[in-house]
């Protein structure tokens, strides 16, 4: 704490020296305009910089920040009129920018990422300190140069002007490396975040064009560069300023981890706590996994699993209770800069965490059986088909064959009365047992459905129903089988309940597709009051439906006849 006050009383004192150097310099124009803009740059970086170092020591980006502010200071010294100072200001008056450049990129950890940002810091300090060294060597930049060696100013301002170019294309470069890692992020970022490196954004195209004014005076003219620096040197202290903002509006956030103890009290449910902790945390994108251990996985608030890490692009805070898993915060990676919040937030939700987790891993029980349903179901049919498939390729060709046999010798048998009449009743109770055969067959698995579709199935059905039926099928093509035959054994079971227990005069079946579900209806005019809780017909139907994520309902009032209608969701 006692270096991070020097330093700051070391700011101030170089905050003061630069507005003494500027009002008794011999060569400053509006000392006063050009002292507050460099106090209002040193001390932005200086005191952002303490603040941030002060946060994170273990990061890199407040000495940074520090840095620039004392580099900028340093550029002030060629306000001086004696030689020595001046040279030393003048030797690193482009440093700032460079240095502006390498904290842009290195925000917010403080560490440059990739060989190619690597190369352009690097390049940045060669241009801006190496060649202005040569340049002083050379016997540039006015009598007060102590480190001229030779008389050269004409190739010394040459080597300036190239320098100055090559800086505004370093700075170029690096708004093209944030704009790339804002579109890599593929989402918008945090609102101080995203104010932050929107001020990065402006300061390097600020710098670019002061040095190109600097590069080419003689087309822009001298009101025209002092307008360009001035305004230069405002954009260039917006930076440390909105990184303060920021650190403010988390200050701020850090408080709103009371309010999301007050919604915290009320027990809320799985997705009003994800709500909840993304207001808290100012993340609209968070989302929660919670640890399941009995699955030896992550799932989300639906209890599907979910895997981790996740996609690039985001981070994970795991929160645990007990030395033991709970969930997993799925969020913004700008939030790793705010571990208080995180942690605060954290501890704040952990036993609401534990009770979603319960709530969620209920679900997945719950999803669990709706699949084991549902692969049940699946497996029944596959077996009824195979047995009707049995059936009509075994027994049914069996007794056509034995039909035809009897046939055939009933030619022989022309003369004999009794043995012809004997064949004709054998061949009409073969006739008979085919005719329950493909009935017990149909029942097994409707074949009709899997050859020729639904709306064919269903008007054989309606054609041998036991009260006259009104069909109205308003879908077009064909939809999954599942749902097919789901759909066919539906009017199937209605049907013959219609017929055995209604006392109906008339039926109407209606099949359309309604918000991406196929809707099956089925009423008659009879006596009602079916029991919906007794009988494995409605129970195997309902089995069927909800194996299928839909839903069936049944209405059956005394007098007021009996509507079954189930509701099926389609894709397609």
């Amino acid at each position: 704490m006692l270096l991070l006050f020097s330093l700051g009383a070391v700011g101030f004192a170089a905050a003061g020296a630069s507005i003494a150097l500027a009002l008794a310099s011999d060569h400053v124009t509006h000392p006063s305009t050009q002292s507050a803009l460099m106090v209002w740059a040193v001390l932005g970086y200086i005191l952002a910089g303490l603040v941030a170092w002060w946060r994170q020591p273990d990061s890199r980006f407040g000495l940074l920040m520090i840095a620039a502010g004392f580099a900028i200071f340093l550029s002030s010294l060629t306000w001086s009129n004696a030689g020595h100072p001046y040279t030393v200001g003048i030797a690193f008056d482009l440093l700032p920018a460079v240095l502006f450049l390498h904290v842009f990129l290195a925000f917010p950890t403080g560490r440059l990422g990739g060989w190619f940002v690597c190369s352009l810091v690097v390049a940045g300090y060669v241009v801006a300190v190496a060649a202005q060294l040569v340049g002083l060597i050379l016997g540039g930049f006015g009598p007060n140069n102590v480190l001229a060696l030779t008389s050269q100013p004409d190739a010394a301002n040459s080597l300036l002007r190239v320098q100055l170019v090559m800086l505004s294309v370093l700075m170029l470069a690096g708004l093209g490396v944030l704009a790339l890692r804002r579109r890599a992020a593929g989402r918008p970022l945090r609102r101080s975040v995203a104010l932050l490196v929107d001020s990065f954004a402006l300061v390097l195209v600020m710098v670019a064009v002061l040095f190109l004014s600097g590069a080419f005076g003689g087309i822009t003219g001298q009101i025209a560069f002092e307008t360009v620096r001035r305004a230069t040197f405002f954009a260039i202290g917006l930076a440390p300023l909105a990184f303060l903002v920021g650190l403010l509006s988390a200050r701020l956030a850090r408080s709103a981890v009371g309010d999301l103890f007050i919604d915290l009290r009320s027990d809320p449910a799985p997705s009003e706590l994800r709500d909840a902790l993304a207001r808290a945390l100012r993340d609209s994108s968070l989302t929660l996994a919670f640890w399941l251990p009995e699955f030896g996985t992550y799932a989300d608030l639906d209890g599907r699993p979910v895997e981790l890490p996740p996609s690039e692009g985001r981070a994970t805070t795991m929160i645990e209770r007990d030395g033991m898993r709970v969930a997993a915060l799925i969020h913004d990676p700008a939030l790793n800069d705010e571990p208080e919040l995180l942690e605060a937030a954290s501890a704040a939700a952990g036993i609401a965490l534990e009770n979603a987790r319960l709530h969620v891993e209920l679900r997945a029980r719950l999803e669990e059986l709706r699949g084991s349903r549902a692969r049940i179901v699946e497996a029944g049919d596959k077996e009824r088909q195979r047995l009707e498939r049995n059936l009509h390729d075994g027994a049914q060709q069996r007794l056509i064959a034995l039909s035809l046999e009897l046939s055939l010798l009933e030619e022989h048998l022309e003369g004999d009365p009794d043995a012809t009449a004997q064949l004709d009743e054998a061949r009409r109770e073969i006739a008979l047992s085919l005719d329950e055969l493909r009935e017990v067959a149909r029942g097994i698995h409707p074949a009709v459905v899997s050859g020729h579709g639904l709306a064919v199935a269903l008007e054989q059905l309606t054609a041998l129903a036991p009260v006259p039926v009104r069909l109205i099928v308003a879908i077009e093509g064909r939809l999954p089988e599942a749902l097919e035959v789901a759909a066919y054994y539906l009017v199937s079971e209605s049907l013959a309940n219609v017929g055995k227990y209604a006392h109906a005069s008339s039926a109407t079946v209606e099949v359309n597709r309604t918000n991406g579900s196929v809707v099956v209806e089925v009423t008659d005019d009879g006596v009602g009051g079916a029991d919906t809780e007794r009988g494995s017909g409605l129970r195997g139907l309902a089995d069927r439906v909800e194996a299928l994520e839909g839903r069936l309902r049944i209405w059956s009032p005394l007098g007021g006849g009996t509507r079954v209608r189930a509701e099926i969701p389609c894709a397609r």
